[in-house]
């Protein structure tokens, strides 16, 4: 039977509406008012309902959306439902997302002259050390390690904590056979030197760590003390700054490069220093706030505002400090030569 000129028409009408549709509906663009709208998956480890989330984050991506007429759309995935923690920033760097936050010390060895910063005695509070990290990053100090990316900002958290369930922590010798969760090697090496147990796991396992006694304590800021609900669990608090974790915000080089001269600008205005500012003064704000809370319920705090002067925490943190440079000295890296220059930038980014 042969089919009609009528019927064949239609026929092949429905195949170029349907594949029109299909075409409409692939990738990950689609059109809003007119414009392509490329979206942005950006995926970070804190929870929903964290002030870095809610202040820094997400204004951050409404700020994209408008400034672009819509052109440009973050969706934003905390709570590391899109990336492990660990492995946020090569994701980025593969493509795998758009856009990743990490803390550096999750990947030991991957940003070695960056964690030069961590180190004591640097850094009192996150705007000194987001100041710190960003002008060492834009100075071309440690911007090597970051080539197989594009990235947005750095940013520092505030200085360590040790929160412990019930056991106080008054010297190194409080610390000798507790187990203590890590964020980084740096802070792992120090808490070796006082003859605690080191344990590395991310933020988002500590709760439930604790919780069963996994661990006894904790070495963390205050803020993602607050955020991961910790304060729930710990009755004892050390004010001990004896690091400072590093974090960036970063974008997968090609998806940035495919973007129009315009949409970069967009990018590159609300970028560098602008929003390491932004989420420094944030941080510090919610350490504060946390702290405060945690002294209203009855918790007990033990301040050691300068541990490097300090005659019981002096040695331990000088031990974990040049451990940590031998290991960069041993990569073929000026550790100390940069070490010379953290400390310079850090006396002028001290607020």
């Amino acid at each position: 039977m042969k089919m009609s000129n009528k019927f064949k028409i239609g026929a092949m009408s429905l195949f170029i509406a349907i594949a029109m549709g299909i075409s409409g509906c692939s990738g990950q663009s689609d059109q809003s008012a007119g414009n392509d709208t490329t979206v942005l998956r950006f995926s970070h480890f804190w929870p929903a309902t964290s002030a870095m989330h809610t202040e820094v984050f997400e204004p951050w991506a409404k700020k994209i959306e408008t400034e672009s007429n819509g052109q440009l759309k973050v969706e934003i995935y905390p709570s590391a439902t899109l990336s492990k923690p660990d492995v946020t920033y090569d994701s980025a760097a593969k493509g795998t997302i758009d856009i990743g936050s990490q803390a550096l010390g999750y990947t030991a060895g991957r940003f070695p002259l960056t964690q030069i910063a961590e180190l004591p005695g640097l850094s009192n509070t996150a705007s000194q050390m987001s100041c710190m990290l960003q002008t060492l990053y834009d100075d071309g100090t440690i911007a090597s390690e970051y080539e197989d990316t594009h990235l947005l900002f750095m940013m520092g958290a505030g200085p360590s904590v040790l929160h412990t369930a019930d056991k106080v922590i008054r010297t190194p010798a409080d610390m000798k056979g507790m187990r203590i969760r890590r964020p980084s090697a740096i802070a792992g090496d120090i808490i070796e030197a006082t003859g605690g147990t080191p344990v590395g796991f991310p933020a988002t396992d500590i709760y439930t760590s604790l919780q069963r006694g996994v661990i006894d304590g904790v070495s963390l800021p205050w803020q993602p003390t607050g955020d991961f609900r910790l304060t729930e669990l710990t009755t004892a608090h050390t004010n001990l700054p004896f690091y400072s974790s590093a974090l960036l915000v970063t974008m997968n080089k090609d998806k940035y490069e495919g973007l129009s001269d315009n949409l970069k600008k967009i990018i590159d205005d609300n970028s560098g220093r602008v929003m390491a500012d932004i989420a420094g003064k944030m941080t510090d704000k919610e350490d504060a706030k946390f702290m405060e809370e945690a002294r209203a319920k009855g918790d007990t705090m033990i301040d050691i505002p300068d541990p490097l002067n300090d005659p019981d925490w002096k040695g331990p943190l000088t031990e974990g400090t040049q451990k940590y440079l031998s290991d960069v000295r041993a990569l073929g890296l000026d550790a100390d030569g940069i070490y010379e220059k953290v400390k310079a930038v850090s006396a002028t980014c001290k607020m």
